[in-house]
Parts: C-alpha cells; structure tokens; sequence
C-alpha cells in the first residue's frame, strides 16, 4: 500500500523493471506489477486519512477466509481489517500474528502464473520474529501448511530457519531474531520481510537510491545471493537480491 500510486509505479519500474495493469477486480485505486508477463506484486493507494505505515504485505491464499480468520483469532492473533468480499469475487482480510507481523488472507481467484520462488520475482518471504518455532506452529495450524493435502507446503528446519517449501522450491523462511513488538522503528519490529530478485544489485540500487530511496543494510553475500535492505521513497522496506 503506498501513498502515491503513480510515484510508486515509477519506483518500483525503474528498480525492478516491473510494468502494471489496472486491478480491476479490486477497485480503484490498485494495480497489479507484471514483469515477463507474469503477475508478481500489487500496489494499492492509501487513502489520504489513513495514517498506517506504507508497507508490503503478503497474502496466504486460504480456502475459506472466515475460518481463517477465527483461526487466527483462537490463536490469540489479531484480525484487523475484514474479511470483506470484492465485487468480482473473494475474500480478504488484513490480519498479525502473536507478535504483531502483519499479513493478510486472501479467499478467491488467482492469476496464473502468481508464484513466490522461481520465476520472475518476489524471490522467497522472510519472517522475522521472536521465536520461529512458535510462528511457524501458528501459521502452520491458522495456513494448514505442512497438512500432507495436495499441492500443499512442506516445512523443515534448515540453518537455523524454519524453511516453507512449495514443490520443492523454498518460498518462505522464518528466522528467530532480536525483535522487538512494540518497538518505534519498523525495521526492528516483528514482521513479514519480501526479497525481490534482480538481475543487475548494483545497478538496482543506483537506480533506487536516485529516485529517493535509501538503503538500510550493508551488501550481504552468501554462497548462493548478494542482497541488501532498503526503503522506498514512502519507506516501504524490501530487500533486492540477485546471485553472485
């Protein structure tokens, strides 16, 4: 969700080449960002007298979003926004965790081709919260994850992260970490964290850092990707990452 639709769309085009089309099914005011010919992300406006913090949010598809949601609720997590219907179908909800992360569920249609891992973009999902082995209890009873259902995910624990994988592919990692829920500064609090692939990092961040971005991190390389935190211009943080 960003402040100013079209700045966003120019931001996030120019840093991650993405292009948009209207989302009509949502309404006004949305948009979804296409690279490849592939649909990986949306935007939406804020409306001007909301006064939340412009931020990317996952969304878990879920069979039935109000069972989802009472989930959540037993669970002693919050639901904060729905679940409400769109005209052209589905159910959302804008909801957090135990600790205060914010993701939403989504209960209708999706675009083929939608998909987190290979593929043009966003790379992998991070969680970073307190206790990982909780989290991943919670979104694992709230999202069904790891149920032996067809076509669902597998959870294992890998170098100290419990690891989401979606046929075989890694698609999100939640990592323990020194967090703090009610902390002032977002990038300290607990919360869903997205990586977006890139072909060209230093490039991407020339380019980012032009159009009043900024980074938040140094450059961390691993065996297998070179990455680095930043904020957008509405100070949305995301993280590019390309391999070495």
């Amino acid at each position: 969700m960003a402040r100013d639709l079209e700045a966003s769309q120019r931001f996030y085009g120019t840093v991650v080449g993405w292009t948009f089309r209207p989302a009509t099914r949502l309404g006004e005011g949305f948009s979804v960002a296409v690279l490849d010919g592939v649909p990986v992300a949306g935007i939406g406006a804020l409306a001007a007298d909301l006064a939340v913090p412009v931020a990317w949010t996952p969304y878990f598809a879920v069979d039935d979003a109000d069972v989802a949601a009472s989930r959540i609720r037993e669970r002693s997590g919050t639901v904060a926004v729905g679940p409400v219907s769109f005209p052209a179908g589905g159910r959302a909800a804008l909801v957090a965790d135990l600790d205060g992360a914010v993701f939403g569920i989504w209960a209708g249609p999706v675009a083929a081709g939608w998909r987190v891992g290979r593929g043009p973009a966003p790379a992998w999902l991070e969680l970073r919260t307190r206790n990982a082995f909780d989290a991943a209890l919670f979104y694992g009873e709230v999202l069904e994850w790891a149920t032996g259902r067809p076509g669902c995910c597998e959870v294992s624990y890998e170098e100290e992260q419990v690891v989401l994988r979606q046929g075989g592919e890694p698609v999100a990692r939640l990592n323990s970490g020194p967090v703090e829920p009610g902390a002032y500064t977002p990038h300290t609090r607990p919360r869903w964290h997205v990586h977006f692939r890139v072909p060209d990092l230093d490039e991407a961040v020339e380019a980012a850092l032009g159009l009043g971005g900024r980074t938040v991190s140094v450059f961390t390389t691993t065996p297998t990707e070179r990455s680095i935190a930043l904020r957008d211009p509405d100070g949305a943080l995301f993280t590019l990452t390309s391999t070495p």
